[in-house]
């Protein structure tokens, strides 16, 4: 049986890398930072129905000595780092805090595993943030980043760390550029799942209109269960490499909500309002991935439509405010 290590467990991706790894036979560790709502904190495993079959621990990625007490402890074959300040919005607000739990925090996790366990493989969460506003349509392995927030430049400090550990120390230590990626377990701040929330009141008869910023914005938008088996099939090629997972098809933020309203029957037009002050200090306008490469060498490919994501989400959420 192998031993996974999950940070991040108890977010949208680390509830279904968890479902997946289970499935696969792993043992599966997560690390999770203590907090005084311990008892809600595992919301997202309780829901996919894992939560009694996962390890959580505590641990802290600005504390080096729990996180190598943690891989001493387990000693994991793989460590999946997916914990960070996640939501690009707040990054503006707490530059500095998201610095080091998203920048730093991930060096002190791959310095904790160089130093307890390493031959262990090493997977970093990085984003289609940082490349920011594109130097190139679509975006792929070779396309210079240009990060435009607070979130992107921190992600992409952890990113060339992890180049930079594979490449210094001979650490298996993989990137995966992450493109949107989506379910109904994405957290209520995230556009998306704010959409599909608005969506599922307005058809309960709780509220009559969603607020939005900018409708323009193209996201190349995924389904987050597709995108956290790309990996663990990182993990298993033989060299460490970076990859861009996407669907390779991008859509208005506006294409998304007409999804959503009409997956409920109901107009978008009806109920759409926008608010200058929901607009990003610096937008990213396009992000398209080209996941060729993934494609080829790790024989992935998305197999969720937008269509059916946005779906899914709004029946998920109409089933959660029903109840």
């Amino acid at each position: 049986m192998k031993t996974a290590l999950i940070t991040g467990i108890t977010g949208q991706d680390g509830a279904y890398l968890s479902e997946f790894l289970l499935g696969k036979g792993y043992r599966v560790i997560g690390l999770m930072r203590r907090s005084a709502s311990s008892d809600v904190i595992g919301e997202r495993l309780r829901w996919l129905g894992v939560i009694d079959r996962v390890q959580l621990v505590e641990g802290n990625l600005t504390d080096l000595g729990s996180l190598i007490r943690t891989v001493q402890t387990y000693e994991p074959d793989e460590v999946y780092h997916l914990a960070a300040q996640s939501f690009v919005a707040t990054s503006w607000q707490q530059p500095s805090l998201t610095g080091l739990v998203t920048g730093l925090g991930a060096v002190t996790m791959l310095e904790a595993v160089r130093i307890a366990r390493p031959q262990a493989r090493f997977y970093q969460a990085s984003s289609s943030e940082m490349f920011g506003k594109v130097q190139a349509i679509p975006q792929s392995e070779t396309t210079p980043f240009y990060p435009r927030s607070p979130y992107a430049a921190a992600k992409l400090y952890a990113h060339w760390m992890t180049v930079n550990y594979r490449e210094s120390f001979g650490m298996h230590a993989s990137s995966g550029i992450l493109f949107n990626h989506e379910s109904p377990l994405r957290g209520i701040e995230f556009v998306t799942r704010r959409i599909t929330d608005a969506v599922a009141r307005i058809k309960l008869g709780l509220t009559d209109h969603l607020t939005l910023g900018n409708v323009e914005a193209k996201r190349d938008w995924g389904h987050a269960r597709d995108y956290v088996q790309a990996m663990w099939m990182m993990l298993q090629q033989d060299e460490a490499d970076d990859y861009v997972i996407a669907t390779g098809r991008t859509m208005r933020v506006a294409d998304f909500c007409e999804m959503a309203f009409a997956a409920a029957g109901l107009s978008m037009a009806d109920h759409i309002r926008t608010d200058q002050a929901l607009m990003r200090p610096a937008e990213v306008e396009l992000l398209l991935g080209d996941p060729s490469k993934a494609e080829r060498k790790l024989g992935w490919k998305a197999t969720v439509t937008l269509e059916q994501l946005a779906a899914e989400m709004v029946e998920a959420d109409l089933a959660r405010l029903s109840r």
